[in-house]
């Protein structure tokens, strides 16, 4: 597993809209100066946390972003997996992402993928956008 910006990036700005949770909705120009993200990329990665139920939105001068959803209930795991896909290390052990590879004919070697997969996905499901607050 390997994060892109897109998962970096969607993370930051829902632990950012998390922690404010209790100033209302928060404008995207705050969290790309915190961040040092652009504008135009971040748009497009709230709207599909949008369009995933992460986020909710308002216009207007009290307008921005809040979260659809308490940030307990938030994994990690559902966040990386929505912008990057699978958590694990090849295809061919995925659960969500399966896909056949040739490494599937070395039973020992999926075995140890599998167990690399399990504790990441084990790892991140546990953490919550909370627990990063």
């Amino acid at each position: 597993m390997r994060l892109t910006t897109k998962s970096e990036y969607s993370l930051l700005a829902l632990i950012f809209i998390a922690r404010h949770e209790d100033s209302g909705f928060v404008k995207i120009e705050d969290i790309c100066i915190k961040y040092d993200i652009p504008k135009k990329y971040l748009e497009h990665l709230m709207m599909v946390l949008k369009q995933n139920g992460y986020t909710k939105t308002r216009r207007g001068a009290g307008g921005g972003y809040k979260l659809s959803r308490p940030a307990k209930s938030i994994s990690v795991a559902e966040v990386i997996r929505l912008m990057d896909g699978a958590l694990a290390p090849t295809d061919s052990v995925s659960k969500f992402f399966y896909w056949e590879t040739p490494l599937q004919k070395e039973k020992k070697i999926i075995r140890l993928l599998k167990d690399i997969r399990d504790y990441v996905a084990t790892t991140l499901e546990k953490a919550s956008l909370a627990d990063l607050v």
